[in-house]
């Protein structure tokens, strides 16, 4: 069995962990290089000069304290000690102090844990130093003095407690060094964030714009903005968007010409038939005409779209119910259940042309229709048109769709139809942003579920 290199299974955890958002990758494109140039600097700054300037200044304090022991182990006389601290006082900024029976204390006090990682390079600079210098037992503490360091030596009869400046000890400028670096890194990483996000507005706006115009909606506040390249990119959007709705009004033009040209001979021919004598051919040819008139109906409305309507905000219950009484009139009985209070921003002659093929396919097939609307989680709005009918195989549902099409006798269209019902239904709402799903439904036949983007 084969495991996963791990090349592999880093450029899968890259390809999870990088952000997905333009924003996100700009952002990090340019943060990670600033903020692994700082990181990278304050690490050779402490390793190869603070330490060193630390080990120094501990070399130093310590070789002070050894010759200030070894003046009192020569010399211990108080009155020798007391030239001894007041000659450590004025040239080496010690507090030396004697304190006779005391005894050095047990442990080291632990310093807080925020502070850890500054002082431990600290405490072991100082305590390597003061073991190479003295031969007797000390104790120190770096933490509980702001501004010094107390080091205590053991030594005849007591203790020798010393006080020594921090500056002293260790390079006390380090983290001066640390706070500009930070800032620098913070201050960089806004501008940064400032730039992009006002580049990335550009193309959301684009984005935007192009889904807008996708789904019906105008947009005419829209302006090309941003870098340059983005500008070319929403020019050549409003250049598209103005062929588009050339080619839509032309082409609504022509449609209404042919309705028009189309439905005068219908019309002379329904009225010829009206006045002749009724016979069974005239009533034959009354079924022919009713049956071209809704196949041309049919035609028409699969080549407009329903593209020249304007999107707006409306109420679903009241268009549903309006479906529910054309379909009553037909014969049809449909139930309806949604929230009275369900709005949503479509074309309304549109969807209410889309329910209408879907519920009249519906009844068509099945003596028991249901439609029930309501919004998704992710605030996606679900219209579900169920029946009892016969349904239709799985394999089979992309078929239901295509213009023309015709399924199997376990479902067919209706001997009135031109198979046109779904794909104009399907038309209509990837034409809103969404689509068109079909699935087994509860009732025993086929479910088809209108979904519609939030």
């Amino acid at each position: 069995m084969r495991t996963p290199s791990s090349p592999r299974v880093l450029l899968r955890w890259l390809k999870r962990s990088v952000p997905a958002t333009l924003f996100g990758r700009s952002l990090l494109i340019i943060v990670l290089p600033v903020a692994l140039m700082q990181i990278a600097v304050t690490y050779v700054f402490f390793d190869a000069h603070w330490q060193t300037v630390t080990a120094r200044l501990s070399e130093g304090l310590a070789g002070d304290i050894a010759w200030a022991v070894e003046s009192y182990r020569d010399d211990p006389r108080p009155e020798s000690f007391v030239r001894l601290s007041q000659r450590a006082e004025k040239s080496m900024s010690l507090s030396i102090a004697l304190q006779p029976g005391r005894a050095l204390p047990a442990r080291r006090r632990d310093p807080p844990a925020l502070l850890e990682p500054f002082v431990a390079p600290i405490d072991r600079s100082l305590e390597r130093a003061l073991s190479d210098r003295l031969d007797a037992p000390f104790w120190f503490d770096t933490t509980r003095y702001p501004a010094y360091v107390d080091i205590r030596v053991g030594v005849e009869g007591g203790v020798m407690r010393v006080l020594a400046p921090r500056e002293r000890a260790f390079a006390t400028q380090g983290h001066i060094f640390v706070l500009w670096m930070t800032l620098a890194t913070v201050l960089l990483t806004t501008v940064a964030i400032l730039f992009i996000r006002n580049q990335v507005r550009a193309i959301e706006r684009l984005a935007n714009a192009a889904e807008a115009f996708g789904r019906g909606a105008d947009t005419p506040a829209f302006k090309p903005h941003g870098a340059r390249e983005v500008r070319r990119a929403a020019t050549a959007f409003l250049d598209m968007r103005g062929r588009i709705q050339r080619h839509i009004e032309q082409r609504t033009a022509l449609l209404a010409s042919v309705s028009h040209d189309l439905r005068t001979p219908l019309t002379r021919l329904k009225l010829t038939l009206a006045l002749a004598e009724p016979t069974n051919r005239t009533a034959d040819m009354k079924r022919d005409l009713a049956d071209m008139e809704h196949m041309i109906d049919e035609y028409l409305a699969f080549a407009r779209g329903e593209g020249g309507e304007d999107s707006r905000l409306v109420r679903l219950l009241p268009l549903i119910e309006a479906v529910r009484d054309g379909a009553a009139r037909l014969g049809a009985d449909v139930k309806v259940a949604t929230d009275p209070d369900l709005s949503v921003t479509v074309r309304p002659n549109a969807l209410k042309r889309a329910l209408a093929n879907l519920v009249m396919n519906a009844a068509a097939h099945g003596d028991q229709v249901e439609v029930e609307a309501h919004r998704r989680p992710d605030g996606a709005l679900e219209i579900r048109v169920d029946d009892n009918g016969p349904g239709i195989p799985p394999d089979q549902y992309e078929d239901a769709f295509k213009a023309f099409g015709r399924l199997d006798e376990s479902r067919n269209q209706n001997t009135k139809g031109v198979g046109l019902g779904l794909a104009i239904a399907r038309d209509v709402a990837r034409g809103h942003g969404g689509d068109i799903i079909l699935s087994n439904s509860p009732l025993g036949g086929l479910r088809a579920t209108i979904r519609l983007p939030g």
